[in-house]
């Protein structure tokens, strides 16, 4: 499959890129970002994936976060990715920010005609690791993590593929998608009435079925400022008491004054990129 470089950047000795390749597995043209580390260029690096939250695209937190500068001292490279189809011309796949276009929930839609193009799940989980993994000089060492939407995004995938992802964390993630409002607006169109679909692509609920530990340690962060947290929507204590009763190790730290955006992520990104180069490098 071809990858159209859109452009690319000098950044703290590394490259940062903007790509676009046709999916097949989507039907439509995707774009993705690689933050290539100096390192890269010398030798095969562990690979991170982030998965951003409701309206954002590939190029959010490669502009926000400030990743970069800890990732190029510890040659991760940081790989992102839109966080839906564009221009799907479904009727209701755009004007609604919690639904649609930019809000694909990291799911395989089950229902028409949401699952003719809402295919995120393989496409993070197949088609875009082959694509970056077959072009980029990764070691096979890969880790994920997101924040919000992404932040569910990054738990279940990681709880769904576990042989895929050697460390796992997460900023503010939708944690019991079945029980939130977010959750039940796109599981109902995306998925249907039935529930057992439902528990698929819920983290709390995935990790109760397991029953075990998926990795030593799992590591989220929450602003306790947060208005989503308030709202209802999070619910990070339903994953808490889950991985309490699967014997999984967590790590969830909670922050007094933070919110939900990226001067949270910011705030604390350092602390997850050298969490996860402990594990991947090992």
């Amino acid at each position: 499959m071809a990858v159209e470089t859109i452009s690319e950047h000098a950044c703290f000795g590394g490259v940062q890129g903007f790509y676009r390749h046709d999916s097949e597995v989507i039907g439509l043209p995707m774009r993705f970002s690689v933050y290539k580390p100096p390192q890269a260029a010398r030798e095969p690096v562990p690979v991170l994936y982030w998965l951003a939250g409701l309206t954002c695209t590939e190029e959010t937190f490669m502009i926000k976060a400030g990743a970069q500068r800890r990732a190029a001292e510890l040659g991760l490279m940081l790989v992102t990715c839109d966080t839906s189809p564009r221009a799907t011309g479904i009727d209701g796949a755009t004007g609604d920010w919690e639904f649609g276009e930019g809000a694909g929930f990291y799911l395989d839609a089950s229902q028409a005609p949401w699952s003719r193009h809402f295919r995120m799940n393989h496409y993070v989980s197949e088609e875009l690791r082959d694509s970056v993994e077959s072009r980029f000089s990764t070691n096979g060492s890969r880790g994920i993590f997101g924040h919000s939407m992404g932040g569910h995004g990054a738990l279940t995938l990681a709880l769904r593929h576990p042989d895929l992802y050697r460390s796992v964390s997460a900023f503010a993630p939708i944690c019991a998608p079945a029980d939130c409002p977010w959750g039940q607006k796109a599981f109902g169109q995306y998925l249907g009435d039935d529930r057992a679909q439902w528990n698929a692509h819920d983290a709390s609920r995935l990790m109760l079925a397991r029953g075990s530990a998926l990795t030593d340690e799992i590591l989220v962060d929450q602003g306790l400022a947060d208005k989503f947290l308030h709202a209802g929507q999070l619910l990070p204590e339903r994953f808490e008491q889950a991985c309490a009763a699967a014997g999984q190790p967590l790590k969830l730290r909670r922050h007094d004054g933070y919110d939900h955006g990226y001067y949270f992520i910011a705030s604390f990104i350092d602390d997850h990129l050298d969490w996860h180069h402990a594990r991947l490098r090992a």
